[in-house]
């Protein structure tokens, strides 16, 4: 098991008077999982995922990451476990606007204090992976919006995280280029030492979860089936 989430509670507002986005939800990822969060706007689903990503903290509740509790850690460690052990592809991208696209992606590496040279040139090869080795040189405005979720998807993956996480991935594409991005990363980027949690609620790339969890409300209302194989 990758991530455990163990009753997690978030309201926002006055303590006397709070507004609940998260309810005591519970749920756990194992390797080699393509988890789905689903439910309609304003369910929840993106405020649970920035607590299991260690952006937003909880009121109640605990989330571990290979065995770590993530919210007990020290700033320090938690900024170490973003840049090492998450990937975040968020749903409006935040691409730089100035940068090349393999500037983008050469980010976290940066960050990591990895060189410059050699952080572009990790940087080229996830490029490639995702397809758009022609593109790297170009500034995210001469990109498509599909190229654009693979510029950020290769930037997620630079760093080879153990857990990579989604927002509303398809929410600016096209049915057909929405499939093609899901599928690549169920074929390329998932593997038996990851997990790869999807927040959406696009039922045309439902087919790819491996399995779907509901949200609604703030909880988690069921479980769905493990879908088929792609």
């Amino acid at each position: 098991m990758i991530l455990e989430a163990n009753n997690i509670v978030k309201w926002f507002g006055e303590a006397n008077n709070p507004t609940y986005a998260v309810r005591g939800v519970s749920f756990s990822v194992d390797y080699g999982e393509m988890l789905y969060i689903v439910g309609p706007s304003g369910s929840g689903k993106t405020t649970l995922l920035s607590i299991i990503s260690g952006i937003l903290r909880p009121n109640e509740g605990q989330v571990i990451v290979k065995s770590e509790k993530i919210w007990e850690l020290a700033d320090d460690d938690l900024t170490h476990f973003r840049l090492y052990t998450l990937g975040f592809v968020f749903q409006d991208f935040h691409l730089f606007p100035k940068l090349t696209s393999k500037e983008n992606v050469a980010i976290p590496l940066i960050l990591k204090e990895n060189p410059w040279e050699e952080s572009l040139m990790e940087a080229e090869k996830a490029l490639e992976v995702v397809g758009l080795a022609a593109r790297a040189d170009l500034p995210p405005y001469k990109l498509s919006l599909g190229e654009q979720q693979r510029v950020a998807i290769a930037r997620a993956m630079i760093t080879k995280p153990d857990l990579l996480v989604f927002d509303e991935p398809t929410a600016s594409l096209d049915g057909e280029t929405g499939k093609k991005i899901i599928s690549f990363v169920k074929d390329h980027v998932l593997t038996e030492h990851s997990a790869i949690i999807i927040v959406t609620h696009d039922n045309r790339i439902y087919e790819y979860a491996t399995r779907i969890l509901h949200m609604e409300d703030g909880k988690m209302s069921s479980e769905g089936e493990k879908s088929h194989e792609h």
